[in-house]
């Protein structure tokens, strides 16, 4: 059985990401890229799936980890009653896709068993593995080869590879495994020590460019290390997550794969790392955004592969029996083929929000306006699947037709200082006004007094705290403010939100699921607009206070069970910690820095 989501510590290299258990377990990992078939499955199944587990073959008395300050270099201390022993696990950002682990003595001696399983396509194909050398083992299945090294001798134990050895004080020993093409002639064995100061330099260069936060310089560092960790580097593209099928709902069928690049998350994920300085990866990601969104405005999706892959078509993995029975496993995401409108005004705002923090416009960007914005009009009084990827019926989303809103306003305001470009501001500004006022006559219920999901529903969702953080209304209007009280009302469950209720959604799917992270950020968010400064401390707080003891989040979070839910690490939740924390720090929230600057 898999540990717990909150007990993973991520591991990564730009390119692909594993997740190592505080039993020194990698039971997640993919390569050569975050979407590939993983060869480490057991997170979705059983050890039977693979995993690579270097760990105390003694009881354990108390298990300690941390990253190396500042770096993504994972440090878990054993102690046991013989002993203590550290386990040093990386991914070197280099050429090669390489997990590191080393085993430092530093108390007495302790025996530790390795108990490696390598499988591939997801836990379904066992490979051909052949000694290569007296220390060094090969693993292949068709085009897939893994290459073990190891510090001590190995030995084969039913279509597994396990070694056992004692570490004393002041000894280290070094295990490595690199996936290759099985085509290649075996590659050279990586110097570790350095591979692993090389790494310690990168991460380290990375995050000292991190401004200072105030009291949460910390928590903002690791959540830009987790994001970057998260961004594929041959492209800029950011994943969602780097896990597929982690469940929303324990033994349930709210299990996605989010190993892709919506536009919605990458979209946020430019703005934080823009608000932080980090113009390098911004760049990056804009570049991705317009090679990936080209063509013809009918074909943008909202989510794409890592260089920009259109076609994720969605299958299950029957061999495999889920996260604690959360079947099915699927692969691919079939989200992409929706319609949801409020990709559209993600895009607007952040080519408007790129060129405000100081990028040059792209070439291409008002081409890629020029064609999509008359088509948004043509569609933005349509129905659609909206911001949760509903299964079920189109609806008119109240979130979505303020996102296109969003797009008209942002366009108006990108319009190039020429005759043409004030006709065209004129008439986005124009077109913006109309759905403004769709909005804000379909949109919102009289009887409630407030803003609901869709047009005619009586249902909130926490997705109409967009209302505000986008400069669509004011956050004091009292409209907004009836809102946020129906909001807090209705959603809140043990001081966190979800994101829209469950029990009488439109998401086609059973009822339940955990407290939606991002949403309660939003909050938070909202009520540093209204002046709540203590309020969305005190939510803030309660937020950071989830993150596991590495610092990472989930996607939900369970009040009940108190556990964490969903894919792992999410994107969404990070960017959450970071956005929030730079407005508590400079009291001041999205939509108003936004406001100022148009």
């Amino acid at each position: 059985m898999p540990a717990l989501i909150e007990d993973y510590a991520l591991l990564g290299n730009c390119r692909t990401a594993a997740l190592v258990s505080t039993q020194g377990s990698i039971d997640w990992l993919c390569f050569p890229r975050f979407d590939s078939p993983a060869c480490f499955c057991a997170l979705l199944g059983n050890t039977e799936n693979g995993r690579w587990q270097i760990a105390p073959a003694e009881p354990v008395l108390r298990v300690e980890r941390q990253y190396r300050e500042d770096t993504l270099i994972l440090q878990t201390t054993f102690h046991t009653a013989s002993g203590s022993a550290m386990l040093v696990d990386c991914m070197p950002v280099d050429d090669q896709n390489t997990v590191l682990r080393t085993v430092v003595g530093l108390q007495g001696e302790v025996a530790f068993n390795m108990d490696l399983v390598m499988r591939f396509d997801y836990g379904n194909s066992v490979p051909w593995v052949e000694q290569h050398q007296p220390l060094t083992l090969t693993a292949v299945a068709g085009p897939e080869m893994l290459v073990l090294r190891s510090a001590t001798e190995l030995h084969a134990v039913d279509h597994r590879t396990a070694s056992r050895f004692t570490v004393q004080a002041g000894q280290r020993l070094h295990y490595s495994l690199t996936s290759q093409p099985s085509h290649w002639r075996v590659a050279d064995a990586p110097e570790v020590e350095r591979a692993v100061a090389e790494t310690e330099h990168y991460w380290r260069s990375f995050s000292e460019r991190c401004p200072d936060v105030g009291p949460w310089t910390a928590l903002v560092k690791r959540s830009l290390i987790t994001l970057k960790a998260m961004t594929y580097a041959p492209t800029g593209g950011i994943v969602a997550a780097v896990t597929t099928s982690l469940p929303e709902y324990l033994g349930g069928q709210r299990n996605w794969d989010y190993r892709y690049c919506w536009l919605r998350d990458a979209t946020m994920t430019l703005l934080a790392f823009m608000n932080l300085g980090y113009y390098e990866e911004a760049a990056a990601w804009r570049k991705w955004l317009m090679r990936s969104v080209a063509g013809n405005p009918e074909q943008m999706q909202i989510m794409y592969g890592l260089a920009g892959e259109r076609r994720l078509p969605e299958y299950e993995l029957p061999w495999l029996s889920g996260y604690e029975g959360s079947a099915p496993v699927r692969i691919g995401n079939g989200a992409a083929t929706q319609r949801q409108l409020d990709v559209y005004g993600e895009v607007a705002d952040a080519m408007s929000q790129a060129i405000r923090g100081g990028l040059p416009r792209h070439p291409r960007g008002a081409a890629i306006f020029r064609v999509i914005m008359p088509y948004l009009e043509s569609i933005w009084r349509e129905p659609d699947e909206g911001i949760w990827e509903i299964r079920g019926t189109p609806q008119h989303f109240t979130h979505s037709k303020v996102m296109a809103w969003v797009a008209f306003d942002r366009a108006a305001a990108l319009a190039e200082p020429t005759e043409e470009g004030r006709e065209q501001a004129l008439h986005y500004r124009a077109v913006a006004d109309q759905i403004h006022a769709d909005v804000c006559a379909k949109g919102f219920n009289q009887e409630l007094g407030c803003f609901v999901q869709a047009y005619g529903s009586t249902h909130t969702d926490a997705s109409l705290l967009q209302i505000a953080l986008t400069g669509f209304l004011p956050a004091d209007d009292a409209r907004v403010l009836a809102t946020v009280a129906r909001v807090e009302s209705t959603l809140m469950r043990d001081g966190l939100l979800l994101r829209y209720d469950t029990e009488h959604g439109v998401d086609g799917l059973e009822p339940g699921e955990g407290t939606f992270l991002v949403c309660s950020f939003w909050l938070a968010d909202v009520y540093v607009l209204l002046g709540r400064q203590a309020d969305a401390e005190a939510l803030f707080a309660r937020l950071a206070g989830l993150c596991n003891d590495v610092g990472l989040l989930a996607e939900q979070y369970d009040p009940k069970a108190g556990r964490m839910l969903g894919n792992f690490p999410q994107a969404f939740s990070h960017l959450g910690i970071i956005n929030t924390a730079l407005n508590l720090h400079r009291a001041e929230a999205p939509a108003q820095a936004r406001a100022r600057s148009r």
